[in-house]
């Protein structure tokens, strides 16, 4: 892996459709608070709001210390920007419906797809940190070591959260808050356990 090589210009694109990721994330999050009813998922999000905003600063600073214009536009870029205001429109379509129940499972749904394409690129960022050498390695694992464990977070306990609303909205049995909250799952193999183990905490 030592020798292992990337690609310098994909690098940065990554890193500019990370920090659209994030910027967009915040007006997710923000739309998604005006469709969350249940108190726990509220204050859930609330934090992930907090966090998202953090996150910026750690890629917009990593940007910086790499020579990168954080704001610089791209091609890829504005697909992410795009994705992202539609996600917002369809929250928004959602509670024009007066449903608040349903408006808050696509809330969910909106959340999950915003939080896959977020964890896919810290991932990302987390494989060329492995094999980037010198002051830039030390630049991409210091980022990496600060945002990957909250992106672990938000993913797998949003995609509990929407699972189990969804399985009440059908009226069964749900498990809120969700497995997934209730053992503090951080790994994709923890939310799957939560999952296999949901029916033992009906």
């Amino acid at each position: 892996m030592a020798n292992a090589r990337y690609d310098e210009k994909q690098l940065k694109d990554l890193l500019l459709q990370m920090m659209e990721t994030e910027l967009g994330g915040e007006k997710i999050y923000l739309a998604a608070l005006g469709c969350a009813v249940n108190k726990d998922l509220k204050s859930e999000w609330e934090e992930y709001l907090k966090e998202t905003k953090s996150h910026q600063n750690v890629v917009r600073t990593t940007c910086e210390r790499l020579g990168i214009n954080a704001d610089e536009a791209s091609p890829s870029r504005d697909v992410v920007k795009h994705i992202g205001q539609a996600l917002v429109k369809a929250m928004e379509l959602a509670k024009m419906g007066g449903d608040a129940g349903a408006a808050q499972i696509v809330a969910c749904e909106c959340v999950v797809h915003a939080e896959t394409k977020d964890h896919s690129n810290w991932e990302l960022l987390g494989k060329i940190a492995e094999v980037a050498s010198g002051e830039t390695g030390t630049i991409l694992k210091e980022a990496y070591s600060r945002v990957e464990k909250d992106e672990d977070h938000h993913l797998y306990h949003t995609q509990g959260w929407c699972r189990e609303l969804s399985i009440q909205s059908l009226g069964m049995p749900a498990v809120l808050p969700p497995p997934e909250e209730v053992k503090q799952v951080e790994t994709a193999i923890g939310a799957s356990r939560a999952e296999q183990q949901r029916e033992a905490m009906l």
